[in-house]
């Protein structure tokens, strides 16, 4: 009896291997020049793509600093301006009721100065007869010593009142004058000046000298 038909055993199992994976018998051989420049240009595009995103992250990175520059700018200019606007108004608020209390008293003592300058320039000594020369004398003198301790005392609240006095004032000018006059004068002036001022106790020492040269040729 013949044997069976076995189709397994015309079957060229390499053939079959080597055309189903075809690269297989070719892993060895080199990389021919189409392939390289294929890499190559890969390698490029990669390279690019890869230089955009570092480039796109470091413009996001700059942005992201700025944004928190800005912001530490921002946190540190409030703390400053609240700091700052908090001790303003506190010192304006004592310097308003300083400056209050300052224009109060001047009101009272600016009232106090003018009633009294009214009074004093109120007397009128050509009215008084003998009979009360002696009552009106006394209560002038009192109005006059009434201004007078006003006076005193807005000098002691207010120092604009403690200016110089008219002699003051009028000698101020002379003693301007002297000393611009000599800061005006020149080294040779002062030398001039100096000469004139010595020449006669430096004759009174030559005189001296020739007597006493005199007495000792003797």
């Amino acid at each position: 009896m013949a044997a069976e038909f076995d189709a397994s055993e015309f079957v060229d199992d390499d053939f079959q291997t080597a055309r189903k994976s075809p690269g297989a018998a070719d892993s060895s051989r080199a990389p021919s020049r189409e392939e390289v420049d294929a890499k190559v240009t890969d390698m490029h595009q990669k390279l690019a793509e890869l230089k955009r995103t570092q480039q796109e992250l470091e413009r996001e990175r700059a942005s992201l600093e700025d944004i928190r520059r800005r912001q530490v700018e921002f946190t540190t200019g409030r703390q400053e301006m609240i700091q700052n606007l908090t001790r303003g108004v506190g010192l304006l608020q004592e310097a308003e009721f300083a400056a209050r209390r300052d224009a109060e008293q001047m009101a009272k003592a600016l009232a106090g100065l003018r009633e009294g300058l009214e009074k004093v320039q109120a007397i009128r000594e050509e009215s008084w007869s003998r009979e009360n020369l002696n009552s009106e004398l006394t209560r002038a003198s009192t109005m006059v010593e009434n201004a007078r301790m006003e006076w005193n005392a807005a000098r002691l609240k207010f120092e604009v009142l403690n200016g110089p006095t008219a002699e003051e004032a009028a000698a101020e000018p002379a003693h301007a004058t002297l000393g611009d006059a000599l800061r005006e004068k020149s080294y040779a002036e002062w030398c001039k000046l100096g000469l004139a001022l010595t020449w006669p106790l430096a004759l009174a020492a030559l005189g001296i000298f020739v007597i006493l040269l005199i007495f000792l040729l003797r």
